[in-house]
């Protein structure tokens, strides 16, 4: 129905008043319903919007995880057929067997290659932890000295060097974890 049909009705005293009153109420009822609805909507939409996304990384990660494995395979089963070729050659084919030594070389040097890079990356992150305790260090010594300055009880000082300690633990531990999953993954 139309509000503005019946505003002219009212104008032209064909409808009372009340009866504009009680559509317009009727309608701004439904226009609330349907907001909540609406809202309702809105957040299933957004839900279902972060489902899929988790769907996505999941699958994306499945399929890396995959394409690794088969990769793995692949050049597993490359590496033994080249042994089994040479092993099944014998002294005859020397030039193929030099080629395959060639090869495996090869990789072993680019193998060596990545790993230098790993420790170089490894060093390099070591070094800026280092750089930040010693950072640290000065901003707590600076801290420290403002607060003995200010009047800092030695309740809170002594607070704030247990989280420094607790800090210590966490990053020890990181460490220490980080090193175990990197063993695990290496030679699994």
């Amino acid at each position: 129905y139309d509000v503005r049909q019946q505003l002219s009705q009212v104008q032209n005293n064909l409808i009372s008043s009340s009866d504009l009153f009680v559509s317009l109420d009727e309608l701004q009822r439904q226009l609330d319903l349907l907001e909540q609805l609406s809202e309702i909507w809105r957040r299933k939409i957004l839900e279902l919007r972060e489902d899929a996304s988790s769907v996505r990384k999941q699958g994306e990660y499945l399929s890396r995880v995959m394409n690794s494995n088969l990769r793995v395979q692949r050049e597993r089963e490359e590496l033994l057929t080249r042994r089994r070729r040479r092993r099944d050659v014998g002294v005859g084919d020397a030039e193929s067997a030099m080629q395959d030594l060639a090869e495996e070389s090869t990789s072993l040097a680019s193998s060596q290659n990545m790993v230098g890079e790993l420790l170089m990356s490894g060093q390099a992150q070591l070094n800026s932890l280092i750089d930040q305790r010693q950072r640290m260090r000065g901003v707590k010594r600076m801290v420290l000295n403002i607060g003995s300055t200010l009047g800092m009880s030695n309740k809170t000082l002594k607070l704030i060097e247990k989280r420094d300690e607790n800090d210590m633990y966490l990053v020890f531990g990181g460490m220490c974890i980080t090193c175990i999953v990197i063993y695990i993954v290496w030679f699994r």
